[in-house]
């Protein structure tokens, strides 16, 4: 399918730009071409579309359900055990509002760890998104529980194929603390053998860094580097408890962190050090977690936190600014997935969004991206294109009162459970 984009606003200069086979062809001044389909950019602007490089999407479940707590005691006493009863079709559906709300605020491909992962990629498909997907690897220490994980993990890899192209396999280490040594080095050894991304948490609270360095007498990143487990390949997500030696070892191998402000803040986990991770060189990419912790999938919300919690941190208004921030939601996180996405340009995957000018949000528009990061909400977005393929114009989406309406039926069911 072919998209002719007519006189949108791009770089502060009005623009055509025509889509073919899923990929940005042309920009210029002025297009002539019998496009299968014609969108009129007047009074709006095109930017790239957003990267949420860590997420548990089907976790829109328990969106509200248990707020201010402590990560540990939230997961162990309300999260798990809720967990417990969630099935395919549960998570099916909630991945299915996940990818709405996403549409609606302009991501068009998540980096995504949970359960029942057929009911993900299912929901994936059907959305039309696209996203890195991984099955939470969760043993706790259980040789029987470990091998019959990596039994299913073996066996959803088979099958990778039923999903293509919207969904790549990844693996999803669930954390240090969760998973034991034998499932940590099948990890390692199946991603190295099948070039595949692992996914996992990291140093995010003080106290499981405190509780790995007892019962290892190593601090995480040093314990991963010993097994061989850092690379470009691992995506590690929060870091927040991470030593100038530790940062270092990241740097050295190239590994990609992931930062999530309104998760690690809400749950007071920590303070993402991303002065000194940038001035490392490390690969940063952004992302919201799952709605249970945030609670919100809205990208630019978080760029607008995370901006204004380094700031505010520092004592410095000039840390994060919405350029940096708004790269990072974008090309830092594509980075992260290797994709060929994060920036408006010729021979750029066609993942971009439309937002409307004449929002009240964004007006003046002295400058498009502080705009976007300080001032917008995903009410803004008018259009969002992934892949060349159009998923919301006019701000609607199709499909959306049915996933509401199936949605809402699986959380009476787990309540009443």
């Amino acid at each position: 399918m072919s998209i002719l984009i007519k006189n949108i606003l791009i770089d502060s200069l009005r623009k055509d730009i025509l889509i073919r086979e899923g990929l940005i062809s042309s920009i210029e001044d002025e297009i002539s071409f019998e496009a299968d389909y014609i969108l009129n950019g007047s009074g709006k602007a095109v930017v790239p579309s957003f990267v949420n490089a860590h997420t548990h999407s089907a976790m829109t479940l328990f969106r509200g359900y248990a707020d201010d707590m402590h990560l540990h005691d939230w997961l162990e006493n309300k999260i798990w055990p809720m967990e417990a009863n969630l099935t395919e079709v549960d998570v099916y559906w909630g991945t299915r509002l996940a990818c709405i709300e996403m549409i609606k605020s302009g991501t068009t491909h998540f980096n995504d760890m949970y359960w029942h992962y057929n009911g993900t990629a299912r929901a994936v498909m059907d959305s039309g998104l696209y996203a890195h997907l991984s099955s939470a690897f969760i043993d706790l220490g259980d040789d029987i529980t470990s091998n019959k994980q990596i039994a299913e993990q073996i066996e959803i890899f088979r099958q990778k194929e039923i999903y293509n192209p919207n969904v790549t396999f990844s693996l999803g280490v669930h954390s240090l603390y969760t998973v034991s040594e034998s499932g940590l080095l099948w990890a390692r050894d199946f991603a190295n053998e099948h070039s595949l991304k692992i996914h996992m948490h990291l140093s995010e609270t003080k106290k499981e860094v405190e509780e790995w360095i007892n019962s290892t007498g190593l601090r995480p990143v040093e314990y991963l580097a010993g097994k061989n487990m850092l690379g470009p390949h691992l995506i590690a997500a929060h870091v927040n408890w991470v030593t100038d030696e530790e940062i270092q070892l990241l740097a050295d191998h190239d590994v990609g962190v992931v930062h999530c402000p309104t998760s690690n803040m809400k749950l007071a986990s920590g303070v993402f050090p991303y002065q000194r991770l940038n001035d490392a060189g490390i690969r940063i990419g952004l992302a919201t977690d799952g709605a249970a912790s945030n609670n919100n999938l809205d990208m630019l919300d978080e760029m607008k936190i995370a901006a204004l919690l380094q700031k505010s941190v520092t004592g410095d208004p000039t840390k994060l600014s919405a350029d940096e921030v708004f790269h990072m939601g974008t090309e830092g996180s594509a980075s992260l997935l290797d994709l060929n996405m994060g920036r408006i340009g010729v021979g750029k995957s066609a993942d971009m969004i439309l937002v409307d000018l004449r929002n009240i949000h964004l007006i003046p528009n002295h400058h498009l991206i502080a705009n976007l990061v300080y001032s917008a909400h995903s009410g803004c977005i008018d259009t969002t294109i992934a892949r060349g393929k159009i998923l919301m114009e006019n701000g609607v989406v199709e499909g959306e009162k049915e996933v509401i309406e199936q949605f809402s039926r699986c959380v009476e069911r787990l309540i009443k459970n």
